[in-house]
Protein backbone atom coordinates (compact mmCIF):
# COMPACT_ATOMS: atom_id res chain seq x y z
CA UNK A 1 0.00 0.00 0.00
CA UNK A 2 1.26 3.46 -0.88
CA UNK A 3 1.68 6.14 1.74
CA UNK A 4 0.88 8.84 -0.82
CA UNK A 5 -2.76 9.95 -0.99
CA UNK A 6 -4.62 10.49 -4.24
CA UNK A 7 -5.12 14.20 -3.67
CA UNK A 8 -8.04 16.19 -4.93
CA UNK A 9 -7.67 19.84 -5.73
CA UNK A 10 -9.23 20.53 -2.33
CA UNK A 11 -6.98 18.17 -0.33
CA UNK A 12 -3.68 19.00 -2.05
CA UNK A 13 -1.08 21.24 -0.43
CA UNK A 14 -1.78 24.87 -1.33
CA UNK A 15 1.33 25.11 -3.53
CA UNK A 16 0.18 22.06 -5.56
CA UNK A 17 -3.36 23.28 -6.25
CA UNK A 18 -2.53 25.42 -9.33
CA UNK A 19 -0.86 22.45 -11.04
CA UNK A 20 -3.81 20.17 -10.34
CA UNK A 21 -6.23 22.86 -11.55
CA UNK A 22 -4.28 23.12 -14.79
CA UNK A 23 -4.41 19.35 -15.31
CA UNK A 24 -8.14 19.41 -14.57
CA UNK A 25 -8.59 22.00 -17.33
CA UNK A 26 -6.43 20.04 -19.80
CA UNK A 27 -7.76 16.53 -19.20
CA UNK A 28 -11.14 17.16 -17.60
CA UNK A 29 -9.82 15.25 -14.61
CA UNK A 30 -6.70 15.07 -12.47
CA UNK A 31 -4.77 11.93 -13.46
CA UNK A 32 -4.13 9.75 -10.42
CA UNK A 33 -0.36 9.89 -10.85
CA UNK A 34 -0.47 13.70 -10.67
CA UNK A 35 -2.84 13.51 -7.70
CA UNK A 36 -0.18 11.49 -5.89
CA UNK A 37 2.68 13.69 -7.13
CA UNK A 38 0.85 16.65 -5.57
CA UNK A 39 2.11 15.49 -2.16
CA UNK A 40 5.28 17.32 -3.20
CA UNK A 41 4.69 20.85 -4.49
CA UNK A 42 8.28 20.84 -5.76
CA UNK A 43 7.72 17.71 -7.84
CA UNK A 44 4.31 18.59 -9.28
CA UNK A 45 5.37 22.20 -9.94
CA UNK A 46 8.53 21.16 -11.77
CA UNK A 47 6.66 18.52 -13.71
CA UNK A 48 3.93 20.93 -14.86
CA UNK A 49 6.46 23.54 -15.98
CA UNK A 50 8.35 20.98 -18.06
CA UNK A 51 5.10 19.36 -19.29
CA UNK A 52 3.94 22.72 -20.68
CA UNK A 53 7.22 23.25 -22.53
CA UNK A 54 7.23 19.73 -23.98
CA UNK A 55 3.75 20.14 -25.40
CA UNK A 56 4.73 23.52 -26.86
CA UNK A 57 7.72 22.02 -28.69
CA UNK A 58 8.02 21.47 -32.44
CA UNK A 59 7.18 17.78 -32.01
CA UNK A 60 3.64 16.72 -32.89
CA UNK A 61 1.32 15.16 -30.31
CA UNK A 62 1.58 11.69 -31.93
CA UNK A 63 5.37 12.02 -31.77
CA UNK A 64 5.27 13.15 -28.14
CA UNK A 65 2.93 10.29 -27.20
CA UNK A 66 5.23 7.84 -28.99
CA UNK A 67 8.11 9.10 -26.87
CA UNK A 68 6.10 9.04 -23.65
CA UNK A 69 4.89 5.50 -24.28
CA UNK A 70 8.38 4.33 -25.24
CA UNK A 71 9.82 5.87 -22.10
CA UNK A 72 7.17 4.31 -19.87
CA UNK A 73 7.92 0.86 -21.31
CA UNK A 74 11.69 1.42 -21.06
CA UNK A 75 11.26 2.47 -17.42
CA UNK A 76 8.87 -0.45 -16.74
CA UNK A 77 6.27 1.94 -15.37
CA UNK A 78 2.80 0.41 -15.50
CA UNK A 79 0.42 3.33 -14.91
CA UNK A 80 2.11 5.53 -17.55
CA UNK A 81 2.09 2.70 -20.11
CA UNK A 82 -1.68 2.36 -19.80
CA UNK A 83 -2.22 6.13 -19.80
CA UNK A 84 0.03 6.83 -22.79
CA UNK A 85 -1.38 3.88 -24.71
CA UNK A 86 -4.79 5.54 -24.52
CA UNK A 87 -3.41 8.96 -25.41
CA UNK A 88 -1.28 7.65 -28.30
CA UNK A 89 -4.28 5.88 -29.81
CA UNK A 90 -6.39 9.01 -29.28
CA UNK A 91 -3.73 11.06 -31.10
CA UNK A 92 -3.88 8.72 -34.10
CA UNK A 93 -0.82 6.57 -33.55
CA UNK A 94 -1.56 3.33 -35.42
CA UNK A 95 -2.60 0.50 -33.07
CA UNK A 96 0.13 -1.78 -34.53
CA UNK A 97 2.74 0.85 -33.66
CA UNK A 98 1.34 1.21 -30.14
CA UNK A 99 1.42 -2.59 -29.71
CA UNK A 100 5.00 -2.73 -30.97
CA UNK A 101 6.14 -0.13 -28.46
CA UNK A 102 4.31 -1.94 -25.63
CA UNK A 103 6.22 -5.12 -26.57
CA UNK A 104 9.53 -3.24 -26.54
CA UNK A 105 9.81 -3.21 -30.33
CA UNK A 106 10.03 -0.26 -32.69
CA UNK A 107 6.97 1.13 -34.45
CA UNK A 108 6.61 0.38 -38.17
CA UNK A 109 6.24 4.09 -38.97
CA UNK A 110 9.82 5.23 -39.77
CA UNK A 111 9.47 8.65 -38.13
CA UNK A 112 8.03 7.21 -34.94
CA UNK A 113 10.67 4.45 -34.99
CA UNK A 114 13.44 7.07 -35.10
CA UNK A 115 11.95 8.79 -32.05
CA UNK A 116 11.35 5.56 -30.17
CA UNK A 117 14.83 4.25 -30.92
CA UNK A 118 16.49 7.46 -29.76
CA UNK A 119 14.43 7.56 -26.55
CA UNK A 120 15.30 3.95 -25.72
CA UNK A 121 18.99 4.69 -26.27
CA UNK A 122 18.86 7.84 -24.15
CA UNK A 123 17.26 5.91 -21.29
CA UNK A 124 19.28 2.71 -21.67
CA UNK A 125 22.60 4.50 -22.07
CA UNK A 126 21.88 7.25 -19.50
CA UNK A 127 21.93 10.00 -22.09
CA UNK A 128 25.20 8.91 -23.71
CA UNK A 129 24.36 8.41 -27.36
CA UNK A 130 26.97 8.04 -30.06
CA UNK A 131 27.63 10.45 -32.89
CA UNK A 132 26.20 7.76 -35.21
CA UNK A 133 22.97 7.73 -33.13
CA UNK A 134 22.75 11.51 -33.41
CA UNK A 135 23.40 11.45 -37.15
CA UNK A 136 20.80 8.71 -37.71
CA UNK A 137 18.23 10.78 -35.88
CA UNK A 138 19.01 13.89 -37.94
CA UNK A 139 19.02 11.89 -41.18
CA UNK A 140 15.55 10.60 -40.35
CA UNK A 141 14.24 14.14 -40.80
CA UNK A 142 14.64 15.69 -37.37
CA UNK A 143 16.74 18.70 -36.40
CA UNK A 144 19.48 19.03 -33.82
CA UNK A 145 17.10 21.21 -31.79
CA UNK A 146 14.49 18.44 -31.86
CA UNK A 147 17.02 16.01 -30.44
CA UNK A 148 17.21 18.30 -27.42
CA UNK A 149 13.40 18.46 -27.33
CA UNK A 150 13.43 14.65 -27.09
CA UNK A 151 15.66 15.05 -24.03
CA UNK A 152 12.98 17.31 -22.50
CA UNK A 153 10.28 14.70 -23.20
CA UNK A 154 12.47 11.99 -21.64
CA UNK A 155 12.97 14.20 -18.58
CA UNK A 156 9.25 14.92 -18.20
CA UNK A 157 8.32 11.28 -18.59
CA UNK A 158 11.04 10.16 -16.20
CA UNK A 159 9.40 12.31 -13.54
CA UNK A 160 6.06 10.61 -14.18
CA UNK A 161 7.54 7.13 -14.53
CA UNK A 162 9.58 7.30 -11.33
CA UNK A 163 6.81 8.99 -9.35
CA UNK A 164 4.37 6.33 -10.54
CA UNK A 165 6.71 3.51 -9.57
CA UNK A 166 7.14 5.02 -6.11
CA UNK A 167 3.57 6.15 -5.39
CA UNK A 168 1.70 3.35 -7.23
CA UNK A 169 -1.40 5.24 -8.33
CA UNK A 170 -4.56 3.27 -9.00
CA UNK A 171 -5.41 2.97 -12.67
CA UNK A 172 -8.48 4.93 -13.70
CA UNK A 173 -11.36 2.92 -15.17
CA UNK A 174 -10.98 4.51 -18.62
CA UNK A 175 -7.43 3.10 -18.91
CA UNK A 176 -8.11 -0.43 -17.64
CA UNK A 177 -8.35 -1.76 -21.22
CA UNK A 178 -4.68 -0.82 -21.60
CA UNK A 179 -3.25 -2.49 -18.47
CA UNK A 180 0.38 -3.43 -18.91
CA UNK A 181 2.54 -5.41 -16.51
CA UNK A 182 6.23 -4.71 -16.12
CA UNK A 183 8.65 -7.61 -16.14
CA UNK A 184 9.58 -8.79 -12.66
CA UNK A 185 12.76 -7.39 -11.14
Amino acid sequence: MSSYPVHTIQSAPAESKPALQQLQRLFGTVPNVAAKMASSPVLIGGFIALFERVHASSLTEPQIQTLLLTNAVANASEWPVAFHTALALNEGVHPADVDAIRRGDLPHDATLAALSSLARKLIGQRGRITEADRERFIESGFSAEQLLEVVAVVAASTITNYASSITRPPLEAQFEAFVWKAPAL
